[in-house]
């Protein structure tokens, strides 16, 4: 996370992994709701999306994935990289979801915890960017992984229709597009109307008691 107008880089421990835990668990099951709930019915792909999708999730999550990459760079595994890496498989599986086969979701869910986990840490570094809940690094990259390997693994058996990675990448590219020009317009307005930044202390404090005056606990 960077912080004020020098962007210095602070490293941040976790506030409370209870309460991240808690919060990817509620992500994972309600993730079931609008994948699985997107075949507006409840037949085989619904079902087949809800298993895809908990397959992916576990994969992004655990040894082969976010949480492999923790411990190899970093030297040990933690439990914000699990939840990371979970929410990162269900970013991703979402455009296969109900498309692709259940070996096919272990390798998006996978390369999603991979790709991101270089997107949170690699990428972000890069770009200088300050995003404190890794939302680009897991969701735009994520995003993106998932949409190009749907072109790719998608099953014509189950899906009734051919994958095609040019066909994602134009979808990509036209999402991409979009997003940069009204996220643009948007932080404009906001910036007008009430500023993009606290000042550092407030933001070193947290801004729970600089903007609510509330803190959990003592």
């Amino acid at each position: 996370m960077c912080i004020g107008n020098a962007r210095r880089w602070h490293a941040f421990e976790p506030f409370n992994l209870g309460l991240t835990m808690a919060g990817a668990g509620m992500l994972w099951v309600g993730w079931f709701g609008f994948n699985a709930g997107s075949a507006i019915a409840a037949d085989g792909r619904a079902g087949l999306a809800m298993a895809v999708t908990h397959v992916a999730a576990c994969a992004g999550a655990i040894a082969i994935a976010w949480m492999l990459a923790d411990w190899v760079v970093r030297g040990r595994p933690s439990l914000l990289g699990l939840c990371s890496g979970l929410v990162a498989g269900l970013v991703a599986i979402t455009p296969a979801s109900g498309y692709v086969s259940l070996r096919s979701a272990l390798l998006i869910g996978a390369a999603a915890g991979i790709v991101c986990y270089w997107g949170a840490t690699g990428l972000k570094r890069l770009l200088r960017a300050d995003d404190s809940l890794d939302v680009f690094g897991v969701h735009a990259v994520g995003g993106v992984v998932g949409s190009l390997l749907t072109g790719v693994l998608a099953s014509k058996p189950i899906s009734g229709a051919e994958g095609s990675v040019l066909t994602q990448l134009i979808g990509v590219a036209a999402v991409s597009a979009y997003a940069i020009v009204m996220s643009t317009v948007l932080l404009l307005v906001t910036r007008w109307l009430v500023g993009l930044r606290v000042d550092e202390q407030v933001e070193l404090a947290g801004l729970d008691i600089g903007e609510h005056r509330e803190r959990l606990g003592a």
